[in-house]
């Protein structure tokens, strides 16, 4: 006598396909607890395929309860376990880097030119009058060229951060097709 887990490892299926082939009638009901009968449901299994290879018996549906038996499932698993641990190691790697200050983060940048950028405009700013004291003997028309070239220069440094981020992408861009 042999238990459902028994005559699945002796079938070479799954329990869920023999509690399945039981359900249907195909495999012989025990007899009491752990009571099949292994050559029966060993004989019944072997003539239920071969009716379903002779077109006898429905072959189970693929909406059907039955387990599908994929023959890469295994492979499949190992290459997402392969990519996952790729993934963490190139993370680490970052971080290791970043740790390191090798390198920064693009936000950091990012946020230290738009600061920088800030500062040059306040600079630039003040920049006319400080001519303008250190240098009295300076035309009018100069002074305007002055002031007229540097909002040029300050528009230029104010909108240094919203330029960043399509700038880091028009560099990402040239090193994917270089």
């Amino acid at each position: 006598m042999a238990t459902q887990v028994e005559i699945a490892a002796h079938l070479d299926i799954t329990d869920r396909q023999v509690r399945n082939l039981l359900q249907s009638g195909v495999l012989p009901p025990s007899k009491g607890r752990g009571g099949y009968d292994l050559d029966g449901c060993r004989l019944a299994y072997i003539r239920h395929l071969r009716g379903q290879v002779n077109g006898q018996v429905k072959s189970p549906e693929a909406g059907d309860d039955s387990e599908e038996f994929d023959p890469l499932l295994e492979h499949k698993r190992e290459q997402e376990e392969y990519l996952l641990t790729r993934e963490r190691r190139i993370g680490q790697q970052q971080k290791n880097e970043i740790a390191a200050r090798k390198v920064v983060p693009s936000e950091f940048a990012i946020f230290s030119l738009s600061r920088l950028s800030a500062e040059i405009a306040a600079i630039l700013d003040t920049l006319p009058l400080t001519m303008k004291r250190k240098h009295p003997d300076l035309e009018a028309r100069h002074m305007d060229t002055l002031q007229r070239e540097l909002a040029k220069a300050r528009n230029q440094a104010a909108g240094l951060s919203d330029q960043l981020p399509e700038q880091l992408n028009e560099y990402h861009d040239t090193l994917a097709s270089a």
